[in-house]
């Protein structure tokens, strides 16, 4: 779907599209990535069926719109120099989006069909984009540029398997106990 200036596109439209997506996000949060139907969607948003169609012709698209929202409300704290400090604040917000429910479902989904179609593989990169950019640019301002990408890859990793493969809670603790073992990995003690 073409991006459209706000100014000129119909104040109704622009309504119908915010009611649609707010609807399958909340679906595909609650339910997952099958619950997502142009059906359910358009009972849930008060629209007709074919007005869901007509903005977003397949599942596919609606999922797409969802992942957008999602992302693009996610916030990530300001970093402020600390390394440790800025580490663990990202880590402890992930692990609380992963553990809320929503953010494994969505990840969860994604894998589940990653290779099946490049859209969705586009869908996999920009969570992934998007959920790790804040800490790789953290980890950039502090670190050679060759342990970035193995420090994000641990830190992501290791809540990600603590709280969605593990279930356990990946408590302030684990995360300090993380970070410090990863930036002593890579020669940086976490010193400001």
């Amino acid at each position: 779907m073409a991006t459209v200036e706000a100014d000129s596109v119909d104040p109704r439209v622009l309504r119908t599209r915010r009611d649609v997506v707010d609807a399958a996000t909340a679906l595909f949060l609650a339910e997952g990535w099958t619950a997502v139907t142009h059906a359910e969607v358009a009972r849930r948003a008060g629209y007709a069926k074919a007005t869901v169609y007509a903005h977003w012709p397949t599942r596919l698209d609606l999922v797409r719109a969802s992942v957008g929202q999602i992302c693009g409300a996610a916030e990530h704290p300001p970093p402020t120099g600390d390394l440790r400090a800025d580490l663990v604040r990202e880590l402890v917000d992930f692990a609380h989006d992963l553990s809320r429910g929503h953010l494994d479902r969505v990840i969860g989904g994604v894998l589940e069909r990653a290779g099946t179609d490049p859209a969705v593989d586009e869908l996999r990169q920009q969570l992934c984009d998007q959920g790790t950019g804040p800490m790789e640019a953290i980890l950039r301002s502090h670190l050679p540029p060759e342990a970035v990408e193995p420090s994000v890859a641990l830190l992501a990793g290791g809540v990600l398997v603590r709280v969605a493969i593990q279930a356990l809670p990946a408590t302030t603790a684990f995360i300090e106990d993380l970070v410090d073992r990863v930036l002593a990995s890579s020669g940086h003690d976490g010193a400001p």
